[in-house]
């Protein structure tokens, strides 16, 4: 049976329509049922309404506390019939909240091998560091910042002087890895 999820996003949503495409492929048993989103505006918004899919756009700012919007959310998620929450970009933190609602049941890409280069810009971290290699790390969310435990990492090489191509080949490794790990994880 197709796992129902929620797919979370804060901007384009490429990731969102790379796990759509693999799900109408056949290659990933899963069904999203909701799109969410903090950006009312974000394409990601569009992407979701080109596949019919519904969305739940927020601003933070209208609730009176991080604990009374992730209510909301949860609520909307469950009328879904929502079982796994997938953060696609989504540039807010969980709360104990949703955490507790979905134990080991959220899931997040980030575009660095974790434990390097957390939170925002991690491409940009890598590149100001000089490294050579960064990559990919999809993961549990736990209470921290991109430090729950890791499912699957790959690796990518860095284009020297060229923050733009690099992004390309991580947001290629991503949509990959993502939908592979996603399936072994729904399969199990």
């Amino acid at each position: 049976m197709a796992k129902k999820i929620a797919v979370f996003a804060s901007g384009s949503g490429s990731n969102f329509q790379a796990i759509q495409e693999a799900i109408l492929r056949g290659e990933l048993n899963a069904q999203i049922e909701l799109v969410v989103t903090d950006k009312p505006n974000a394409f990601v918004v569009e992407r979701a309404q080109n596949f019919q899919i519904p969305t739940f756009a927020f601003q933070a700012k209208n609730y009176d506390s991080k604990d009374h919007y992730e209510r909301e959310i949860i609520n909307q998620l469950q009328e879904k019939g929502v079982e796994w929450i997938v953060l696609a970009g989504y540039m807010r933190l969980i709360g104990q909240t949703l955490l507790s609602a979905f134990p080991m049941r959220i899931v997040n890409i980030h575009p660095s091998l974790l434990p390097a280069f957390p939170g925002k810009d991690a491409i940009g971290q890598a590149i100001d560091h000089g490294v050579k290699i960064t990559g990919v790390t999809v993961h549990f969310v736990d209470e921290g910042m991109d430090t729950g435990p890791i499912l699957s990492q790959a690796a990518v090489e860095v284009v020297e002087g060229d923050q733009e191509a690099t992004e390309k080949r991580i947001h290629e490794l991503e949509h990959e890895l993502y939908t592979n790990t996603l399936k072994k994880l729904f399969e199990s």
